[in-house]
């Protein structure tokens, strides 16, 4: 697996305002997604933090620190990849990005 297209701990998420791919918890609204987000440094509609805006157009939706389980680098378009990869399915105790620290 390419270093583009791995999960990694959103501790090392980019905050630059680029969009990255991000996992979500599940909870009692649903199961586990994965969704287009940002970080922004908070304007006219919200305060600092994680946003996605792109996947339920005219609505930005906030997520909280705790609502994202991971995130993964954009993907290059590819006429092959017509989707979503899918959420990550890992136990907390497992790791993520190779990592064991």
């Amino acid at each position: 697996m390419d270093e583009q297209s791995r999960w990694r701990h959103m501790a090392s998420a980019p905050k630059d305002g680029r969009r990255i791919l991000v996992t979500i918890y599940p909870s009692e609204q649903g199961a586990s997604e994965v969704d287009l987000a940002y970080w922004s440094h908070g304007d006219q509609f919200g305060a600092e933090g994680w946003r996605a805006a792109d996947s339920s157009p005219g609505c930005i939706i906030e997520y909280a620190e705790p609502e994202l389980k991971c995130w993964m680098a954009m993907p290059s378009a590819s006429p092959s990849r017509t989707s979503m990869p899918p959420p990550w399915k890992g136990e907390e105790d497992q790791e993520l990005d190779g990592s064991g620290i």
